[in-house]
């Protein structure tokens, strides 16, 4: 399983951050991806991270590329 953190996109908008729309970054161990949409449905908690608080959990991620929904489960299958 990987572990997951996920924050607010505070530079939505700029230049290789993503649309308006897309208002969450999900770090997949130490990789980036930024959506639109994020479901978590596996347990969560808290954690502060530099000087920002995420959201972190641990499970397997699927892209819906279609909606740009990231979307953690235990098993990683929609």
């Amino acid at each position: 399983m990987n572990k997951y953190t996920i924050r607010f996109n505070k530079s939505r908008g700029q230049p290789g951050r993503g649309s308006e729309d897309h208002v969450w970054r999900v770090f997949e161990n130490d990789q980036e991806f930024i959506v639109k949409n994020v479901k978590i449905n596996v347990s969560s908690w808290g954690e502060k991270t530099g000087m920002d608080w995420s959201i972190c959990c641990y499970g397997l991620m699927h892209i819906e590329k279609e909606t740009s929904t990231a979307i953690i489960e235990q098993n990683g299958n929609t």
